[in-house]
């Protein structure tokens, strides 16, 4: 065993621009016919940590809900019946323990501390993907998620003292998150094989929307409960949630095939082609001309920026949109807000397997799997988006449209998710980290827009613009992102070996 780890280890610091691109292993290897391994481990826990790191970002989007005083929130600009929806005769009859909201926010001092996570995750996205492949996915996911737990089990002592204090620990919170994408990213150019990419990177990305389903869902009913004072039992339980991962990740996970001391010899032979398409570049110099001057890398920074703008508007807004315009319960509203990532979370797993189909039967090519799932994850949710401007006041239509626009963004792990590994696997890390450091901006742009939009101003027209705003922004990109990338490993990936 230590003489293949070597092998690998030495395959991995002296490869050549030729041996970089042969051919990955036929499916015959032992490695396929075993039924766990520590790639598969990698996965399992890569799921859970963006399922918990999901959990602590999206909890507060329910439970500001509950933590604002409802008078706060009013109408004062709305003359028209027609610009509201009448309210359900249940409306404000939660079964069980409920309590007034503790805060006077108006909707722009509610879109300030929703996107205030964002303004730290776009510090500290590009300094993550750099830190990963320097110091390894590993320690600096893992380390990442831990510390975000701390401060959300700090969460409801900063809301209470200080609003200032609560968005600068929210700031933080972001900071410390945005370790997860480009840790994970670096993490699976090192132990999947490029036709395996789309179901593993799924998989793993899934986590996102388990973690969000079952964080909205359950947040409405503890919300609504008496369990650790009701809103602040959303942020303990998650954030307890986080250490209890922390725990078991470090023994578990390892950088690569190589370090790890639990792999088998069949694994690790399976494996071994991996460390010709990533190189160990403890050492290496990132080449940032030849990045920042690269058509492909523009490609996803657009599309990702454009994907993100939609997908966090949802995210952050959608219980406010449910309450206010459509006037769900809290725990009504935290199961239908849930629902739509549900079908996400489904949909994305059914996606990848069949892009995965049509990839090893060479049926598709991967460059046009990249431009049919951000044709799915854009173009669909962009059009759903429309509809929602004509929805009124239709409960049922309304939730439907919306599992529409949010399912269809799961085919997105299939599309620009995987780009940043197809173009520079040496550099997955770095790439998403670049490009998710300008796909944050929407985080914290966005709520503040709706939230400018919406100030004293809670009506079916204000909505409509804010869908409208979405939907623009969500489709030019994807067209771009269509026309111009590409699934092509880039020259700039063996800077040392070209001279770059």
């Amino acid at each position: 065993m230590k003489d293949d780890r070597e092998s690998l280890a030495s395959s991995a610091g002296g490869k050549s621009l030729r041996a970089t691109q042969s051919a990955p292993p036929e499916d015959t290897s032992d490695g396929t016919k075993e039924i766990w391994g520590a790639r598969h481990t990698f996965a399992f826990m890569g799921f859970l940590g963006f399922a918990v790191i999901y959990a602590m970002r999206v909890n507060l989007s329910v439970a500001i809900v509950a933590m604002v005083a409802k008078n706060v929130t009013t109408n004062t600009n709305v003359t028209d019946d027609d610009l509201a929806c009448p309210l359900p005769d249940d409306y404000g009859q939660d079964d069980g323990y409920s309590q007034p909201g503790e805060f006077d926010w108006d909707e722009k001092t509610q879109g300030l501390i929703l996107g205030s996570f964002y303004y730290g995750y776009a510090c500290t996205n590009l300094l993550s993907g750099i830190a990963a492949e320097r110091f390894g996915g590993r320690l600096v996911g893992g380390v990442g998620i831990l510390l975000t737990s701390v401060l959300t089990l700090l969460t409801p002592w900063a809301a209470r003292t200080s609003d200032g204090l609560f968005i600068a620990l929210r700031i933080l919170e972001g900071m410390t998150s945005a370790t997860s994408f480009p840790s994970a990213n670096s993490l699976i150019a090192a132990w999947v094989l490029p036709e395996e990419r789309s179901k593993y990177s799924s998989f793993i990305y899934a986590g996102v929307q388990f973690g969000t389903v079952v964080t909205l869902a359950a947040s409405g009913f503890m919300c609504n409960s008496s369990f650790l004072g009701g809103w602040p039992s959303v942020f303990y339980v998650f954030g307890s949630l986080g250490v209890v991962w922390s725990v078991f990740w470090f023994p578990l996970v390892y950088d690569n095939p190589a370090q790890h001391p639990r792999i088998s010899k069949h694994e690790l032979e399976y494996l071994k082609p991996i460390a010709q398409l990533k190189t160990s570049i403890s050492t290496k110099k990132t080449p940032w001309k030849s990045i920042w001057t690269s058509k492909p890398v523009w490609s996803i920074i657009v599309v990702h920026f454009g994907f993100n703008w939609a997908f966090y508007t949802l995210l952050t807004e959608l219980p406010t949109y449910l309450d206010r315009i459509q006037h769900f319960n809290l725990s009504s509203n935290g199961l239908l807000s849930a629902l739509p990532y549900a079908i996400m979370y489904v949909y994305s797993l059914f996606h990848s397997l069949l892009m995965d189909h049509f990839t090893k039967n060479k049926t598709i090519r991967i460059l046009n799997v990249r431009r049919l799932s951000m044709a799915v994850a854009c173009f669909v949710p962009m059009l759903a988006l429309i509809g929602m401007c004509f929805v009124g006041c239709h409960r049922t239509l309304a939730i439907v449209i919306l599992c529409i626009a949010v399912g269809a963004c799961g085919a997105c792990y299939s599309g620009h998710f995987c780009s940043h590994v197809d173009l520079a696997p040496c550099y997955a890390g770095t790439l998403i980290g670049l490009t998710g450091t300008f796909a944050t901006i929407p985080g914290f742009v966005s709520p503040a827009v709706t939230g400018a939009i919406t100030k004293d101003n809670q009506t079916l027209a204000a909505w409509q613009t804010v869908f409208l705003i979405s939907a623009v922004i969500t489709g030019a990109p994807a067209l771009i992102y269509i026309l111009t990338i590409s699934a092509d490993t880039q020259p700039w990936n063996y800077a040392e070996e070209l001279g770059f």
